[in-house]
């Protein structure tokens, strides 16, 4: 599915929590290098990844929140950052309620599928 959205995206998301923490002066001449978690651990190649976006200026990205407290709260923030540097992107919020369940086992799978085919990108939030 469009899971390749979401993976590609993290990155995104731990870039601008990132820029959040630097000086408005300084975010835009800063870079960061966002390191995987699972670092070359994993032997099998990655497939199916989607491309990553050349930028986010125009584009529609899907924030997901899980069903943990603080996950909407935590994407309202993540939404502040990103209309803040990208003043054109478009956000659309996906709040998933069940506990513990993957949402395409629920019975909002077709919601689900139709939210992600108008994205062009999704960042995930987990409220721990």
């Amino acid at each position: 599915m469009r899971k390749a959205k979401l993976i590609a995206v993290l990155a995104l998301l731990a870039v601008v929590a990132a820029s959040a923490a630097c000086s408005s002066q300084n975010a835009a001449q800063d870079q960061f290098e966002v390191m995987s978690p699972w670092a070359d651990a994993d032997p099998i190649p990655v497939r199916g990844i989607s491309p990553r976006l050349d930028n986010l200026e125009g584009k529609k990205i899907g924030l997901f929140a899980n069903f943990k407290r603080s996950a909407v709260p935590q994407t309202a923030m993540v939404e502040k950052k990103l209309k803040e540097k990208f003043p054109t992107i478009q956000t659309v919020l996906y709040h998933s309620r069940e506990a513990n369940v993957n949402e395409m086992e629920t019975g909002n799978r077709e919601k689900f599928i139709a939210w992600i085919k108008s994205v062009d990108a999704v960042i995930a939030t987990v409220g721990d």
